[in-house]
């Protein structure tokens, strides 16, 4: 509303992307639609979740609550939703915010380089999940295990 006063833009408050955070312990975070949503307007979506206890910097900081998880459309990297539990998780929701106003994939997050160690290493290897759903079975069984080592 108040960029369109200032800007005479003609943005509609549908189109508005509005995250939010709730400073509790842990805090709360959340941008786009919810699962809740996206079934009552029968909206098929993928759910790419990571759990804290998996990030570096959570297992050196002593703090292993909370996760990301973050909702696509059904086959596709578009982002739709986000949620972010964790101490941190009101800073961490821009960078999925910025994705989704700029029509940026979660493929693409995948491909950004975090700082390490990091919380938002989360948010990436959510991304990591997207991207191993792309692989073909060769390279999949090619990449299966290296070393003796399951990585896939």
């Amino acid at each position: 509303v108040i960029r369109n006063a200032l800007f005479f833009g003609s943005g509609k408050h549908t189109a508005l992307l509005v995250p939010w955070a709730t400073f509790t312990e842990p805090e709360v975070a959340h941008v786009g639609l919810y699962e809740a949503d996206m079934k009552k307007r029968g909206i098929e979506f993928d759910t790419y979740r990571k759990n804290f206890d998996d990030v570096d910097r959570a297992i050196c900081d002593g703090d292993l609550t909370g996760f990301v998880k973050i909702h696509t459309k059904k086959g596709s990297d578009v982002i739709l939703g986000a949620t972010i539990v964790n101490p941190n998780a009101g800073n961490m929701i821009s960078e999925i915010t910025v994705a989704m106003a700029n029509n940026v994939g979660l493929g693409s997050l995948g491909a950004v380089i975090h700082p390490y160690p990091t919380q938002a290493e989360a948010i990436r290897m959510c991304a990591d999940l997207y991207n191993k759903t792309r692989l073909t079975p060769t390279i999949k069984g090619l990449l299966g295990t290296i070393g003796n080592r399951k990585i896939l």
